[in-house]
């Protein structure tokens, strides 16, 4: 393993001339403004329609998700949507918390909860989907295996690599929307209690398992949640750059992969065998949140084993492919 670490420095500094990094923070430097600005839009269209009274926008929220079960236009999927809603609405009115609160803190919150299914994955995928195609399109991989070292250990030094940026993207997420959102709500909220463990008991919700956790400990637990995801996303993507031997086919492939992902889980309600795709268990923030499952019976414990085993499956595949296949021809 001695010889590894260079390999690791090696490929890091390609990831680096490669500009995909910056590249991923600059799109989130333009966006995380616009995100922002138009929250504060919206947060000032309802002071001024509700005043400094955030009781009676709440309540009037409640009201309007109250009216829309009655109605034959909604969707039945929409409505356990809503009926936990309106249950976490009415407990932030008992226990007098202001459930949208404006600060950066929140803003973060927000962003990873909306983040965390297609957006962060995608740029996730913008880093994993060609680190190895890209070096066969571009012939230096020959290079790389006509060197005395086990092939195992320079894919080895790739995944190292991967992990590494995918764990920065997530971090300079979490930073960039604190501090540039923080720019127009303020830093603070850090220890606003935020309630978790709402769940839908058949068509009732099961108040049971709430409890108030610090919005700072809520969001380190979303990135955790969120971290997982794309080490599995990464692992794929890895894996796809193994097997496919165009940059730009295994972009596609990864792209399509996690927007049809992303459409399926609102329709695989009544596919039940579809809760083993990962696609459909990547929105891991969403068990926190209460929201309901896509497909009745997934838990955060089963979602976490299926990405797992996606994951696993795939570096298997990845490290298997990769030491018997002809590269050099």
């Amino acid at each position: 393993m001695n010889n590894i670490f260079p390999l690791v420095k090696n490929e890091t500094i390609k990831m680096i001339k490669k500009k995909r990094f910056y590249v991923i923070l600059l799109v989130l430097i333009v966006l995380v403004p616009m995100f922002a600005y138009a929250q504060l839009r919206q947060a000032e269209d309802k002071r001024e329609k509700f005043g400094t009274d955030w009781r009676r926008e709440v309540q009037q929220a409640i009201t309007d998700n109250q009216n829309s079960l009655g109605s034959d236009r909604v969707p039945e999927e929409w409505k356990k949507y809503r009926q936990i809603y309106i249950q976490q609405m009415k407990y932030y009115l008992e226990h007098d918390v202001n459930p949208r609160e404006p600060g950066g803190v929140s803003f973060t919150r927000e962003f990873l909860d909306n983040a965390a299914t297609l957006f962060i994955p995608l740029l996730i995928m913008g880093v994993g989907s060609d680190i190895v195609s890209s070096e066969r399109t571009g012939g230096t991989v020959k290079m790389l295996l006509t060197r005395p070292i086990r092939r195992w250990k320079i894919l080895l030094s790739k995944l190292l690599t991967l992990l590494m940026f995918v764990s920065l993207i997530i971090v300079s997420t979490c930073l960039i929307c604190y501090l540039i959102s923080g720019l127009f709500f303020g830093y603070r909220g850090w220890n606003m209690p935020v309630f978790t463990g709402f769940q839908l008991r058949g068509a009732e919700v099961d108040i049971s398992g709430v409890h108030a956790v610090p919005q700072w400990q809520y969001i380190f637990m979303q990135a955790g949640l969120i971290w997982f995801v794309s080490m599995v996303v990464a692992a794929l993507a890895f894996m796809v750059s193994v097997l496919v031997r165009s940059t730009s086919a295994s972009i596609v492939i990864m792209m399509a992969t996690l927007i049809a992902g992303n459409i399926l889980t609102n329709m695989a309600s009544s596919w039940t065998s579809a809760k083993y795709l990962f696609m459909v268990n990547l929105g891991l923030t969403n068990y926190l949140a209460g929201t309901p499952a896509p497909i009745e019976g997934m838990t955060l414990g089963f979602s976490l084993v299926v990405l797992a085993v996606w994951g696993a499956c795939s570096l298997v595949v990845s490290f298997l492919v990769f030491t018997k296949q002809d590269i050099l021809n």
